[in-house]
C-alpha cells in the first residue's frame, strides 16, 4: 500500500476532533455533573433515586443500564450495518447518518430539564447510539487509507486531536457556565449553560464531520446498484471473517485480551464523572473542580496517546498495552480508595497519560493483525462488537454492584478483576503460534 497522502489522513482525524466533543461534554464532564446534580438526593448521605417510568432506581445506575442498553444494541446492529456496507462499498453513507443522528440527539439534550428525566435519559441513549455505531465505520478507513508502518502513528494522531479540539470546546462550554452574563444569558437558570452546552456539542460534531465525509473514498453509484442480495450476503461475510479469526491465533486472543481490558477502560471512562461528583465534589460550588479535574485529564491524554505511539517502535505493541493495563489495575485499586481532591488530581493525570495510548494502540494493533483484505469494515465490526459487549457486560455488573451494595466504590474496586484477566489475556496473545509473524507488532 501507499504511503498515504497528508489530506487524506487530516480529513480522518478530524473525526475524532468532530466526534470527542460529545465524549468529552456529554459522557465525561457537563452532561453527568448535570444529570447528578439535577437528581441528587435531598438528603446528605443517602442514594439519590429517580422515578423512571414508574421504576424506581439510583441515579447513576439508571445511567449506566440506559448505555448497557445502548451497547448491547450496537453490538446486535453494527455486523449486519458493516457487512452490508463492505458489500455495498457505500460505508460513507452510513457514517454519515450515525454521525448526524448522534449530532441530532446531543442538540436536542437542550430541552432537558430536571422535569424531563425519561426524556433525557432516552435522548442521551440515542447520542450514545450514534456515537458508538459510528465509530465502526470511522474505524474501518484506518486501513484502507493507511499503510500498516503509519497506523499507530496516525490513530494516534486521531485521538489526540480529538483531546486537543474537545478541550477547546470544553472551555467555552466552560466559561458559558460560570459567566452567562458575558453571553447575555440568564444567570438565575442554573440548567441553561448545561443545556447550551449539549446544543453546541451537535453542531461542533455536525460541522466538523462533513470535512470527514467529504474526503473519505466511496464507490460509484453505478457500483454499487450493481450488488445484489445485500442482507444475505452480509451475513455470509460475517461468517467468513468469523472463520477466518479462528485460523488466526494471534488475532483470536488479541480480541479475547482486548474484550478484557477494554471493559475496564471504557467502563472507567464512563462512569468516572458520576463517581468523582458523588463522592469527590457533591458541593454544587465544586462542579468546576471536577471540570477541570476532566480536562486535566485530556490535555495530558494528547501527549500520552503520542508517547505510547513512539513507544511502540522500541517494546513493540503488546508490550505497551501490558504496561497499560498493569498501570489501569494500580489506578482502579487506588480510585478504591479515594477520598481528597488533591489525591484525586494526581490519580486525573495518571489516567490522562493512559487513557488515549490504550485506545489508539489497541485500534492500530488490531488494524496490523487483520489479513489484507477489502472487506475492512466486517473486520472492525468483530473488534467492534468486542468492545461494545465488553461494555454493556462492565456498565451493568457496575450498575448492579452499586444497586445491590448501595455504594458506588464497590463497583470501581470489581473492574480491577476485569483488569487483570486482561493481563493475563495479553500474554496468552504473545504466546499463540503465529505470533513471530506478526513482525510490525513486536519489538
Amino acid at each position: 500500500m501507499a504511503k498515504t497522502s497528508k489530506k487524506m489522513e487530516n480529513a480522518w482525524v478530524m473525526y475524532d476532533w468532530a466526534n470527542s466533543a460529545y465524549n468529552l461534554v456529554i459522557t465525561s464532564t457537563i452532561f453527568p455533573a448535570y444529570y447528578v446534580g439535577i437528581t441528587a438526593s435531598k438528603v446528605a448521605g443517602e442514594p439519590a433515586y429517580v422515578d423512571f417510568f414508574g421504576f424506581r432506581i439510583i441515579n447513576t445506575v439508571l445511567q449506566d443500564y440506559a448505555l448497557g442498553v445502548v451497547f448491547m444494541i450496537v453490538a446486535i446492529t453494527s455486523p449486519i450495518l458493516s457487512s452490508i456496507a463492505d458489500y455495498r462499498r457505500n460505508k460513507r453513507v452510513y457514517l454519515r447518518w450515525l454521525s448526524l443522528l448522534g449530532a441530532l440527539s446531543c442538540s436536542l439534550l437542550f430541552f432537558f430539564t430536571p422535569q424531563r428525566i425519561e426524556y433525557g435519559i432516552i435522548v442521551f441513549a440515542f447520542a450514545a447510539l450514534g456515537y458508538w455505531s459510528s465509530l465502526v465505520f470511522y474505524n474501518s478507513y484506518l486501513p484502507d487509507i493507511v499503510p500498516p508502518e503509519e497506523r499507530d502513528r496516525v490513530s494516534a494522531k486521531g485521538f489526540a486531536m480529538g483531546y486537543f479540539g474537545s478541550v477547546l470546546l470544553q472551555v467555552l462550554c466552560f466559561v458559558i457556565i460560570l459567566k452567562p452574563g458575558l453571553f447575555g444569558l440568564d444567570a438565575s437558570d442554573k440548567t441553561l449553560g448545561p443545556r447550551i452546552s449539549f446544543l453546541l456539542v451537535g453542531f461542533w460534531w455536525f460541522g466538523f464531520a462533513q470535512i470527514t465525509l467529504r474526503a473519505m473514498p466511496l464507490e460509484s453509484r453505478a457500483a454499487r446498484k450493481a450488488r445484489t442480495n445485500v442482507f444475505t450476503n452480509g451475513f455470509i461475510e460475517l461468517k467468513k471473517v468469523w472463520n477466518q479469526v479462528q485460523d488466526m491465533p494471534t488475532l483470536k486472543r488479541f480480541l479475547l485480551s482486548f474484550f478484557l481490558y477494554s471493559l475496564g477502560v471504557q467502563t472507567v471512562m464512563l462512569v468516572a464523572a458520576g463517581f468523582a461528583k458523588k463522592e469527590i465534589f457533591p458541593d454544587p460550588k465544586d462542579e468546576p473542580k471536577l471540570l477541570i479535574t476532566i480536562i486535566i485529564i485530556q490535555l495530558i491524554a494528547i501527549p500520552g496517546a503520542l508517547i505510547m505511539s513512539r513507544l511502540t517502535r522500541v517494546i513493540g505493541n503488546l508490550w505497551v498495552l501490558i504496561l497499560s493495563v498493569v498501570i489501569w489495575i494500580g489506578v482502579t485499586y487506588w480510585a478504591h480508595g479515594l477520598r481528597s481532591q488533591t489525591e484525586l488530581y494526581f490519580l486525573a493525570g495518571i489516567i490522562g497519560l493512559v487513557m488515549g495510548g490504550i485506545q489508539a494502540i489497541s485500534r492500530s494493533t488490531y488494524a496490523k493483525l487483520i489479513p489484507v483484505t477489502q472487506d475492512t469494515t466486517s473486520y472492525f465490526s468483530f473488534y467492534d462488537v468486542t468492545e461494545k459487549v465488553a461494555l454493556f457486560i462492565g456498565l451493568f455488573v457496575f450498575g448492579a454492584v452499586e444497586h445491590f451494595t448501595g455504594n458506588i466504590r464497590n463497583s470501581v474496586l470489581f473492574l480491577t478483576v476485569f483488569f487483570i484477566f486482561g493481563l493475563l489475556a495479553l500474554f496468552y496473545t504473545k504466546a499463540a503460534p503465529d505470533y513471530r509473524k506478526h513482525a510490525s507488532i513486536q519489538r
